[in-house]
Order: C-alpha cells, then sequence, then structure tokens
C-alpha cells in the first residue's frame, strides 16, 4: 500500500510539473509572437508610403547591449487625417536607459520646437514623423545631441488600449479639467476632477492630452512624462507580468517599431532593474524662446550647443540630486497662451 501511494505522488508530481513546464512554453511563445508582431512588415506598416523615400536615410546607430540606449515614443493623433497618411505627433518622448548605471531618464519635447529636419529643411519637430521614423529619430538626435536607436510609435486608439489592458492606473489629477472637442462630436471630450482616481484608457487620454490652461504645452508634457511613469511602475507588477500576453495582443495592431524581439527583451531586462533618475522638458525653459516663422507660432532654442550640453549632463552626472530643478515653466510664474496646433 505505502510502495502505490508513493506510486501514485510521484505521478501527481509528475503531471503537475508537465503542466507547469506547458504553461511556461506557452507563456513563453505567447509574449514571443506578441512582441513579434509590434514590429510591421512592410505592407502593414503604417510608414508604407515613405518607405521608398527613407532608403536614402541613414540608418540608426546599433546597440550592443551594454551602452546606453536611446528610444523614441511617438504619439499621434490620427483624427481626420487622409488615408495612407502620416499625421504629425502629438507627442515625442526620449526614453534614454542605462544598462550600467541602471538609470532612466525621460525627456519630453515640446512639438512646436522649431529645428533641422534632415533633408526637408527647418519647420516644427512634430512634423518629421511625415517623413518616416528615421527622418525623425534622426532630427531628434541632431536636436539632443544623443544617438537614438529605436523608436516606438502609436496613436490615441494604442494608447486607450494599453491603459486598459494593464487594467487602468491610480493616479491623482492635480486639478479640474475641462474641454468640449465638438468637432469630434464631443468623442474626445474632456472632463476630468481634482483628486486621486483609477484612471482607464479613456480617461488617461483626457488627462495627458489636456492642455487648455495658461501653461498650455508646457504643462502637458510634464504630465505625459508623470503618467508614463506612473504606466511603467504598473507594468512592473506581478499581475502585469502574468497578463503581457493579452496585453501584446491588444496594443499590437496599433504600435509599430523598428525593435527586434531580442532587443525588446534585452530592454524589458535593464528597465526592470532600472531605476527612473529624472524627467525634463526640452527645450528647458532657460533655452526656449518663444517667436514666430511668417505668422506661425513656434519655440526656438537659444543656443543649440548649450542644449547639447544640458541633455548630456543630465544624463553623465553620477547622481541626480532633483528633478525638474528649476526649468520647469511649472516654476515660473507666467502666462501664456497656447502655441500653434
Amino acid at each position: 500500500m505505502a510502495f502505490k501511494k508513493k506510486k501514485f505522488t510521484a505521478v501527481i508530481s509528475i503531471m503537475i510539473l508537465a503542466a507547469v513546464v506547458a504553461f511556461g512554453l506557452y507563456y513563453s511563445l505567447s509574449i514571443y509572437r506578441g512582441l513579434e508582431g509590434l514590429k510591421k512588415t512592410s505592407e502593414d506598416s503604417p510608414f508604407a508610403q515613405v518607405m521608398a523615400s527613407e532608403e536614402n536615410v541613414a540608418e540608426p546607430p546599433k546597440w550592443a547591449g551594454e551602452e546606453p540606449v536611446n528610444i523614441l515614443l511617438m504619439g499621434v493623433d490620427a483624427r481626420g487625417n487622409k488615408k495612407n497618411g502620416i499625421p504629425r505627433s502629438d507627442s515625442m518622448m526620449v526614453v534614454s536607459l542605462d544598462p550600467v548605471k541602471k538609470r532612466i531618464h525621460v525627456f519630453s519635447i515640446l512639438r512646436d520646437t522649431y529645428t533641422d529636419i534632415p533633408e526637408h529643411g527647418k519647420n516644427r519637430i512634430n512634423t518629421a514623423v511625415t517623413h518616416g521614423p528615421k527622418t525623425a529619430m534622426r532630427a531628434v538626435s541632431e536636436l539632443l545631441g544623443i544617438p537614438v536607436q529605436f523608436y516606438v510609435y502609436t496613436d490615441f486608439q494604442g494608447f486607450i488600449k494599453l491603459v486598459d489592458a494593464v487594467g487602468g492606473v491610480d493616479f491623482y489629477v492635480e486639478k479640474d479639467m475641462t474641454y468640449e472637442s465638438k468637432a469630434d462630436h464631443h468623442e474626445y471630450d474632456i472632463n476630468l476632477k481634482e483628486g486621486e482616481q483609477h484612471l482607464d484608457g479613456k480617461t488617461a487620454l483626457q488627462y495627458v492630452r489636456f492642455r487648455h490652461d495658461a501653461l498650455s504645452d508646457y504643462s502637458r508634457t510634464k504630465r505625459q512624462r508623470d503618467f508614463a511613469n506612473a504606466i511603467v511602475e504598473k507594468m512592473k507588477s506581478t499581475t502585469s507580468i502574468m497578463k503581457l500576453p493579452s496585453i501584446l495582443q491588444e496594443v499590437s495592431p496599433y504600435i509599430d517599431t523598428n525593435l527586434s524581439v531580442n532587443d525588446m527583451w534585452q530592454l524589458a531586462s535593464v528597465g526592470y532593474k532600472s531605476k527612473m533618475e529624472a524627467s525634463e522638458q526640452i527645450p528647458p525653459m532657460k533655452l526656449l524662446k518663444e517667436t514666430y516663422v511668417g505668422r506661425a507660432a513656434v519655440l526656438g532654442v537659444t543656443n543649440d550647443n548649450e542644449l547639447k550640453d544640458y541633455v548630456r549632463n543630465i544624463l553623465e552626472a553620477d547622481e541626480f540630486e532633483t528633478t525638474e530643478t528649476g526649468n520647469s515653466p511649472l516654476d515660473h510664474e507666467r502666462e501664456s497662451g497656447e502655441v500653434g496646433e
């Protein structure tokens, strides 16, 4: 009887082990397929129509896995966009990861920043993506003075799907926010109340889009950086990690990137072990000037080299003492109207 009991226990143990291994294989395969789907084929890419013209644009630098890596995140507003057209980026952020120092820095670029768009003259930085992702990466690289190896591109729906897929985010909304969007038949109205609350995809989109106050796009980019940090922290949670296959399945149709699956695994490992050090506005207030090109309101950079030094000093600092170090417009008593669309 004792022998049969031991045999039965061994069989059960083997079955449990087999089930665990099978689940692990299924989980890994699901993640792999989900990650693979983020990188679109030429036919499925939102940049299909500009791929030919981008053949002459230099490829982004390769990342070996040990040196700092910079990723350009581009969110676009595709409402009213022509079929197969590429809309201007509504938001542009550079996430910089240092695998040695295990630090993350985030730079959000004001979309009306007037700068060189390689091979296309000077224009607002948010027009760069309309010429293709390599052009956008190169424009941002030359503006900040750092190599940009990768890009990730999505639209409103991709953002909504991501937030909903992770189960929403508990977040403090710092003030009441209201705005009516009659042109969109009120589909994108903003109506948020001050206080701690649970934001789903649609309400989170309202929060990161709001710019109808005195500081306009300046305060909006700050909110976008703060919310990006909240999403990162939520993604690190055990629940979100277990839901990763379903999260990838939800967001995959709305995302395009040049990251390979291997790159994503490496970045995930680096990001999970790293600490968020700082989030900064580009250009910082001390190097920014509001001006006009013709009748168009734009944001100029007072000194290109000083801007590059500013970015480099942040990334190379042994210890970042504080975030938003007096360069944020939130530290200034000033009024500003909306700057461009």
